[in-house]
């Protein structure tokens, strides 16, 4: 199966949290804050989205900082996949 996002939508795959803080503590699970960077899997054509001209600004094996609460979770195959509006991705990490 295969994930086609439509319109101005992105769909992301949220990369690993960091288990361990820089000095060497090792955060239990609670205490570990869902990270915000992600990498794109998939882009939509864009196009005109309520009435405004959208370009997709992302592609497919960009790694991006997206909003706290943005998009929808799915699971694929036992893959979660988030998949958020153009708009919800903040910056792309270079």
């Amino acid at each position: 199966m295969k994930l086609v996002p439509l319109g101005d939508r992105v769909v992301i795959k949220q990369l690993i949290a960091e288990e361990t803080t820089k000095s060497g503590i090792v955060l239990p699970g609670q205490a570990k804050e869902k990270p915000q960077q992600a990498e794109v899997v998939a882009v939509g054509p864009g196009g005109m989205i309520d009435g405004k001209e959208v370009q997709m600004q992302v592609k497919a094996g960009d790694k991006v900082i997206y909003s706290k609460y943005a998009g929808t979770e799915v699971d694929v195959e036992n893959e979660e996949f988030i998949i958020v509006k153009q708009s919800d991705i903040l910056a792309v990490i270079e």
